[in-house]
């Protein structure tokens, strides 16, 4: 237990040790990604969560026999429960020292993941639009079977802008800010955002807790995350671009938070993302980020990945900074 307090406090020790921490996770995720030999045979953490989400789901949002504000005040109390049950399980799993916690940690980091589903986009291009539908239509809810070229592409792009805060900035955060309670905590609201947080009949009361909440656990990382693309611009000669079309564009976006990134993703790259899509027989109408910008394509899938993986050197660089936190306190 010597190690409990560390991991879970908020001292420069606790900071340096925990910025180690996320240095480490990072790389031994980049080595060794989703190991389908494990998840074959195991449940994925986020399955669980899914799995508990669902329970709530079949048991508290019955729309026939209850009104959308009982079922908003019930999604309000699922999305706490689980809030709650996230920090106690990241406290318990934490009491098992600094080599359960990191194990955790690059488990739930989804950098390599990211990459590789990315990646799969643009290397399905190059075989034709069918396969290129088939593998975007794995990382997207959108509808896919009309979509070109340049909807393929952008389709990825801003889906790796945006899950690059959800699945690698804004766990990082969190864990670095409150260690696996706070990461955990992170990790299933995200979760239940992702599965009950839809703007439609079935989820529009219940799910609304759990949207908010995960709007709010998203606010900073977001916006850490689109200055970390707009540095990562640097190599491209293209950061006050970046920069620019961020401060103009991302606030256009329906979602508070996931326009940051994906403008400073426009801007980086120098094409046009965002646009009208559409879900099902729903056409969204939306607004283009950088309307100036060339229409995209498989190679600026790849350079969107070069700008992703550019952004978490950046920030692995910052982490090791602060390892030497401590010594620097002290030395005041």
């Amino acid at each position: 237990m010597a190690h409990f307090g560390v991991l879970t406090g908020f001292t420069a020790g606790a900071l340096a040790l925990r910025a180690a921490m996320l240095v480490a996770a990072m790389m031994l995720d980049r080595l060794i990604g989703e190991p389908d030999m494990l998840w074959n045979r195991l449940p994925h953490p986020v399955v669980l969560f899914g799995r508990i989400i669902t329970g709530f789901d079949r048991l508290w949002n019955q729309r026939r026999r209850v009104s959308g504000r009982t079922r908003r005040c019930r999604g309000i109390i699922t999305a706490l429960a689980l809030l709650v049950s996230g920090i106690l399980l990241g406290l318990v799993i934490s009491a098992g020292g600094p080599v359960i916690v990191l194990a955790v940690l690059v488990i739930l980091l989804a950098g390599r993941s990211l990459d590789d589903h990315i990646r799969a986009v643009a290397t399905a291009l190059d075989s034709g639009i069918s396969p290129a539908r088939l593998a975007v239509g794995m990382i997207v809810g959108r509808s896919t079977a009309d979509l070109d070229e340049g909807d393929i592409a952008r389709a990825a792009i801003e889906t790796g802008a945006e899950n690059l805060s959800d699945g690698v900035f804004a766990p990082a955060f969190w864990f670095l800010l409150t260690g696996l309670p706070g990461l955990i905590a992170y990790k299933i609201i995200n979760t239940a955002d992702s599965m009950i947080g839809y703007r439609n009949a079935r989820y529009l009361a219940f799910g609304s807790g759990a949207a908010r909440l995960d709007d709010l656990l998203n606010l900073v990382p977001a916006r850490i995350t689109a200055l970390l693309i707009c540095l990562a611009a640097l190599f491209r000669g293209r950061a006050l671009a970046a920069i620019r079309i961020m401060l103009r564009d991302g606030k256009k976006h329906a979602s508070p938070n996931a326009g940051w990134p994906e403008a400073a993703m426009a801007g980086a790259l120098d094409v046009w993302l965002a646009g009208p899509r559409r879900y099902g027989m729903r056409l969204r109408h939306a607004p283009r980020f950088h309307e100036t910008g060339t229409d995209a394509d498989a190679a600026a899938i790849l350079s969107s990945l070069r700008l992703l993986a550019g952004a978490q050197i950046i920030f692995a660089i910052l982490m090791a900074a602060m390892i030497g936190l401590p010594a620097l306190v002290n030395a005041g």
